[in-house]
């Protein structure tokens, strides 16, 4: 290693040095669902108002080229727990009822923490399934293995998402609030729900109360449930069933609650909001704040639980001894299978009545273009960090290697195998960041500085791309991804095609540390 490389790579890991046990900060990931780089002010939003994320990122580090590790939800979840890129597991989006798909003996991020002496909890959207693969799961009797069998010592789950069935909460192995009376089953088929008995809710193909409340698209029309089309089918559990409108609500007093009762020993809080993915149901005290339909309203409503959990800690006195990270688990999507009156356009970045929620990157969810992983990412420590702006390349599936870095721990050659130790840039202590880093959509892409190499892609999702050939672009002089230079740099191409290929065949750590 030439000297120079040698010198700064002490100076990092220096700078980046272990803390001591009791040293040990609080951690909280405030993870949002489809909010794009530019759906926040301190990226350049100006019609959706965003005080308390602004005010998050002025006072801590605002990473403008900061990543989740897919463009859609299940896969970028799954690499920031595993620390494992998803295609390896073939982790996609899941449907209803699917089974857990992060595997029992893989190290997880909360496993880590909990190696490091920290209280681990998930409060909010889950969508890495429950339950074992080729047992049918029991939502009548105890639902795992899920996150407590993962590493997690506290769980309280909206267990898929919010346009998918089942539409309650999950505390626990249990279902909150079921009556055993009313049995709850989950499926894929109306047939196979209505066999267990329980309260039928309308067929969302043949009944027109599907219709009354976000008319629905792209299968969002199963099971209606609060008058909203759900994904997959549904009976029982009307006890349990949530309120859309105060599902924020109740994550926010969840939230309190664990923070209160865990505020004299390091926790590791994974708070992952279902704001703002379809259906966008805010609550009505956040109607019309942003002019811009229900996508608009439900980011204010996600900007006001930043918001209580930042009051949370400073009422705690935990403010300054918590790292608090923000970002999302992958870019904007505007009609996303309810027509709510958010979006008057598709999902290749084309502006919402004057607002982008990707910012100038092109493309969003579900698309290989930087829109789709290049996200809000903040990390405030204020007994650490100075506040600032970061161009520092960094990605979520990095916080294992990074927070093993912080704790003194060493990660064996098969945990954690596509994360880095990042920290120095985390802390704001290296300006540069990875080198290389993978990005996923319906296939792979390599970035390198400001090369980005995609490889030929064949689009799996309706809201995709058409297929395509080797891609090559320099984000320095086209950040929008207009023009494929290919042909005009075939070494270049090539070159980063064999990294990519390399990171493919084995670890990201191994094929670039």
């Amino acid at each position: 290693m030439p000297a120079y490389r040698m010198l700064a790579c002490c100076a990092l890991m220096c700078a980046a040095a272990v803390i001591a046990e009791h040293q040990r900060p609080n951690v909280i990931i405030i993870y949002g669902d489809d909010v794009g780089f530019g759906d926040v002010g301190i990226n350049g939003s100006v019609r959706i108002p965003t005080p308390n994320i602004d005010r998050l990122a002025a006072g801590g580090l605002n990473f403008t080229d900061g990543h989740c590790s897919a463009a859609t939800c299940t896969p970028s979840r799954f690499s920031m727990l595993t620390g494992i890129l998803a295609f390896r597991h073939h982790a996609q989006v899941l449907p209803p009822d699917a089974p857990l798909l992060i595997p029992l003996d893989k190290l997880t991020l909360p496993q880590l923490f909990k190696r490091a002496g920290y209280h681990t909890a998930v409060i909010g959207k889950w969508h890495l399934g429950l339950g074992t693969q080729g047992v049918k799961t029991d939502w009548n009797s105890e639902v795992k293995p899920g996150p407590l069998e993962v590493g997690f010592d506290y769980s309280f789950l909206l267990p898929s998402t919010n346009d998918r069935v089942p539409c309650v909460y999950l505390r626990g192995h249990r279902v909150a609030g079921l009556d055993p009376a009313d049995p709850l089953h989950v499926g894929m088929s109306l047939e196979e729900v209505r066999k267990g008995g329980g309260t039928p809710y309308p067929d969302g193909r043949t009944n027109r109360e599907a219709m009354t409340y976000y008319p629905s698209t792209h299968g969002h029309n199963d099971s209606v449930i609060n008058g909203i089309g759900r994904i997959g089918y549904q009976s029982g559990g009307k006890a349990a069933l949530w309120n859309d409108e105060t599902i924020s609500d109740v994550f926010v007093e969840e939230m309190r609650r664990y923070v209160a009762g865990h505020k004299d020993a390091p926790f590791f809080l994974y708070f992952a909001s279902q704001c703002i993915h379809v259906p966008r149901a805010p609550n009505p005290r956040f109607h019309g704040r942003s002019g811009l339909g229900y996508r608009g309203d439900s980011m204010v409503e996600f900007d006001w639980v930043v918001g209580e959990i930042m009051q949370t800690l400073d009422e705690q006195g935990l403010a300054d001894d918590t790292i608090v990270i923000f970002s999302s688990d992958n870019g904007p999507v505007y009609d996303d299978g309810y027509a709510d009156g958010t979006t008057l356009h598709t999902s290749i970045g084309e502006e919402d009545r004057g607002h982008d929620g990707s910012g100038i990157w092109r493309g969003g969810k579900y698309q290989i273009y930087e829109g789709g992983t290049r996200v809000p990412f903040i990390v405030r420590w204020p007994s650490r960090i100075k506040p600032g702006t970061s161009t520092a390349l960094v990605n979520q599936i990095d916080f294992m290697a990074s927070f093993a870095r912080l704790f003194g721990l060493e990660l064996a050659d098969g945990e954690g195998i596509d994360s880095r130790d990042t920290l120095a840039a985390f802390l704001g202590e290296d300006p540069d960041g990875l080198r290389y880093m993978v990005e996923e959509a319906s296939g792979l892409a390599l970035r390198s500085g400001n090369w980005k190499y995609v490889e030929p892609q064949q689009v799996r999702y309706p809201q995709g791309l058409p297929s395509f050939g080797k891609t090559l672009f320099n984000l320095a002089d086209d950040p929008s991804e207009q023009r494929n230079i290919a042909d005009q740099h075939p070494e270049k191409t090539a070159q980063l095609s064999g990294v990519l290929q390399k990171a493919r065949e084995g670890g990201v750590r191994q094929a670039f540390d």
